[in-house]
């Protein structure tokens, strides 16, 4: 059976109009936040991400009260989960863009279909890691001492800190993203503006619309900027996360001083980051039926990304170990094989099972192409992913220079709630997001279909 959305993208037939399959992609994607009444599946994951968020709020009220000793640290390992959370969702924010961006630059016209919620991604999980340094500060109602402000105390930031470089990276890099995905959504705010028929959606899209019109002039000045924000946003998106790895590799603990961190953290980023976008891919797809729109190649081409990311992960824990024996230093040998034998031996063969040799499956097209397959994949990824940042955190602090020193780390419940409860409030932010702004780019889509057609 031919759906709409088959039948606008095979409009490219010899005598059919542009304008049809204009109008069919408008009316299929439009219509989700237009017209398509709230399903009961909506409802029922908004309740449950909105029971989580809860969680996590009542998480951190609880820890401003009590303070961060009711987490699992203690003077051996005083970074904990939340320090794990956070890198671990700078990580998936950081791809979104970085996807979106390098995919635009290089011509790539598949990332029309993934890019508006691939960039959203990003925004709600930089948003999200961001708060996890203020809740670790102890005092977080003080991280305004983190911003370069004139005080009459005369304190400057120590830009020695990581903390600085942290609230550097995370805030050029929300504003960037944000001026990135708002500049490429204003078309389609302007379509939603056209199309709506209530008087609330004409007024309220029209003021995210900008006065848009689609004129000539528009267009050009459009394409201008968007393309200097990508190229602004590439660099900018490698230089985040490597700050983030200048986190560990700036220090003097064994483990961490390493220089492979930096580039090593980037691509760790962008293979999680592949991974969340494949699994939303899925979802987005059953959910609002567009399969003729996110199609078996998007996630075939996905699948080939996480394939390259897990090869170079599989380099950079195998070159990992090696310097660390190269190094001819006891602490870093001692940390090599604490690694694999000590106390968590369970998370580091757990990652290296997750990143790297379960995602060898990618190697044939069948695991690619057939969803299921490939978003299990993904999300053992993501949870290996996360056990990568849990392990480069407690593998180093719980087995420090000093042996008098070294303590092992347990997670409390309030640990886990705020983990937890972050990902419902992602889902949240998800969620509202798609009941408000296109999910596929219609305007990028317009340009295929009218590419086809010519």
């Amino acid at each position: 059976m031919t759906t709409a959305a088959d039948s606008s993208l095979h409009a490219a037939e010899p005598g059919s109009a542009p304008v049809v399959a204009d109008r069919g992609l408008s009316r299929d994607v439009s219509d989700v936040v237009l017209e398509r009444p709230t399903s009961r599946a909506w409802l029922i994951w908004a309740l449950a991400s909105l029971a989580l968020t809860m969680v996590f709020a009542y998480a951190i009220l609880h820890l401003f009260i009590a303070g961060v000793g009711i987490w699992g640290v203690n003077t051996s390992v005083v970074w904990g989960l939340a320090l794990t959370n956070y890198v671990w969702w700078i990580g998936i924010g950081n791809a979104g863009t970085l996807i979106s961006s390098m995919l635009y630059l290089t011509r790539q016209d598949w990332r029309s279909s993934i890019n508006r919620f691939a960039e959203a991604m990003t925004l709600f999980a930089a948003l999200i890691a961001g708060l996890f340094p203020i809740l670790h500060l102890g005092r977080p109602w003080l991280f305004a001492w983190l911003v370069p402000y004139p005080t009459t105390m005369g304190l400057p930031p120590n830009f020695n800190s990581p903390l600085v470089w942290d609230f550097f990276a995370i805030a050029v890099y929300l504003i960037v993203s944000l001026t990135f995905w708002y500049i490429g959504a204003v078309p389609d705010f302007a379509t939603l503006r056209d199309r709506a028929r209530l008087r609330r959606q004409q007024v309220f899209y029209g003021i995210l619309a900008l006065g848009w019109r689609g004129s000539a002039g528009h267009w050009r000045r459009y394409e201008r900027a968007y393309i200097l924000i990508a190229a602004l946003a590439t660099p900018l998106v490698v230089s985040v996360h490597s700050v983030v790895g200048l986190d560990f590799a700036a220090s003097v603990a064994p483990g961490w001083n390493e220089p492979i961190y930096p580039p090593y953290f980037v691509v760790g980023a962008m293979y999680s980051g592949f991974a969340m976008v494949v699994v939303l891919a899925a979802i987005i797809r059953s959910a609002f039926n567009l399969h003729a729109y996110i199609t078996e190649r998007h996630f075939d081409l996905m699948g080939k990304m996480m394939l390259f990311g897990a090869l170079v992960l599989g380099y950079s824990y195998a070159m990992e170990s090696f310097i660390g024996w190269y190094s001819a230093e006891d602490m870093h040998l001692s940390i090599v094989v604490y690694k694999a034998t000590g106390d968590y031996w369970w998370v580091f063969w757990s990652l290296i099972a997750c990143n790297v040799v379960i995602p060898q499956a990618l190697w044939f097209p069948a695991a690619r192409r057939r969803i299921l397959p490939l978003v299990v994949i993904a999300i053992l990824i993501n949870i290996g992913m996360w056990l990568e940042r849990y392990g480069i955190i407690v593998f180093t602090l719980s087995h420090g220079h000093m042996p008098s020193g070294r303590a092992d780390y347990m997670p409390t419940v309030w640990d886990w709630a705020l983990t937890i409860g972050s990902l419902g409030f992602f889902l949240l932010l998800f969620l509202v997001l798609v009941r408000l702004v296109p999910i596929v780019s219609m305007h990028e889509m317009r340009k295929l279909l009218r590419g086809r057609v010519q």
